[in-house]
C-alpha cells in the first residue's frame, strides 16, 4: 500500500513537497516548520503519507484542536493521479472517528484547490 500514517521522520519529505507546490506557495518557507509539522502529527492531530518507490509524493494533515484540514498536498509531478483523494478521504474519515465536530478548511477561490474540494463535496 502506498499510503500510510506519517511519522515525525517524514517531515524533511514533507517540507519538500509543500514548498514544490505550485499553487498555494508559502511566501515564505520558514512560515511552517518542522516544529509545526511535529505538533499537528503528533500532538493535534495525525497526518499521512502517499509513497511512490519510497519516495513520499505527497501528504495530509488534520487538526483535531481546531477541527481544520491543516495541509493536503501532491507533488506537481504527481498531479492528477488521485493521490488527493485518497489523502483526502483517509483524513476525513479518521477525522470523524475521533469527533462530530464539523471541520473546515481555507482555499484561495477560482483555484484547482477549490474545484478539487468542491467534487469531494465540500461547501
Amino acid at each position: 500500500m502506498n499510503l500510510r500514517e506519517a511519522k515525525v521522520e517524514d517531515i524533511p519529505q514533507i517540507q519538500v513537497i509543500r514548498n514544490a507546490v505550485k499553487e498555494n506557495p508559502l511566501s515564505d518557507p520558514n512560515l511552517v516548520t518542522d516544529q509545526d509539522c511535529d505538533d499537528f502529527m503528533t500532538k493535534r492531530g495525525k497526518g499521512w503519507v502517499y509513497e511512490i518507490n519510497g519516495n513520499i509524493v505527497g501528504f495530509s494533515i488534520v487538526d483535531l484542536v481546531d477541527n481544520n484540514i491543516w495541509a493536503l498536498f501532491v507533488h506537481p509531478d504527481h498531479d492528477k493521479k488521485g493521490i488527493g483523494k485518497q489523502l483526502h478521504d483517509i483524513m476525513i474519515n479518521w477525522y470523524f472517528t475521533q469527533k462530530e465536530d464539523t471541520v473546515w478548511l481555507g482555499t484561495a477561490p477560482g483555484t484547482r484547490a477549490e474545484s478539487f474540494y468542491r467534487k469531494a463535496g465540500w461547501i
